[in-house]
């Protein structure tokens, strides 16, 4: 069962008006995100994994040892991250669910200090990776780091929102200002009800 390229949930130019231009989105979902379809498909061909799914892939790949991972961990593993990226954020969703403010203020706080630490995070991130909000084994709401194509599957946590910063996901738009990315990320490109969606089925 070969893997397929997911469209986009909406058009190359939707999210310009909000910092993410439509050279980015060709950019990062026709060429990278492809990229990782056609090289996962070409990898797993005639193994084991050929019919097991993203997730059975991701889990049984992982390698917590080795800091370069296996080919076919780094390509299915970022097949999947963009997959829920791109579903992540949209033009609509801007107005955060009440359910899921209440929650991030009863693990953090506040919304504010939510969004602060998920951007150190992010900055913090040395190289290439992700930041990401997960829900825990047992249920709490952590913030957590990854290098490369690493995600909360490899963890048994629930991915709830995450942010892609290597840099052909902002490079584009904000040059090296990875933090004026990771806040506009925040501030203008988050579909929170797909947030709060994912945390009512974690």
């Amino acid at each position: 069962m070969a893997f397929e390229l997911p469209d986009l949930p909406y058009a190359h130019d939707a999210l310009a008006a909000n910092g993410m231009s439509k050279e980015t989105l060709e950019y990062h979902h026709d060429l990278h995100h492809k990229a990782y379809v056609d090289n996962g498909n070409k990898l797993i061909a005639g193994t084991e994994w050929a019919d097991r799914s993203m997730e059975d892939i991701i889990t049984g790949t992982y390698n917590a040892g080795s800091v370069a991972q296996n080919g076919i961990f780094n390509n299915i593993s970022q097949l999947w991250n963009h997959n829920q990226f791109w579903e992540m954020m949209g033009p609509k969703g801007r107005k955060m669910p009440g359910a899921l403010e209440s929650r991030l203020v009863d693990a953090f706080g506040s919304v504010e200090t939510f969004k602060a630490e998920f951007s150190a995070a992010g900055v913090g991130q040395f190289g290439s990776g992700w930041c990401w909000l997960v829900a825990d084994k047992d249920g709490s709401l952590k913030i957590t780091k990854t290098e490369n194509g690493v995600n909360p599957l490899c963890f048994g946590q629930t991915a709830l929102l995450g942010c892609d910063v290597w840099e052909h996901s902002y490079y584009i738009d904000f040059r090296n200002k990875r933090p004026a990315y990771l806040a506009n990320f925040l501030d203008k490109l988050v579909n929170w009800e797909n947030v709060a969606e994912r945390l009512a089925n974690a």
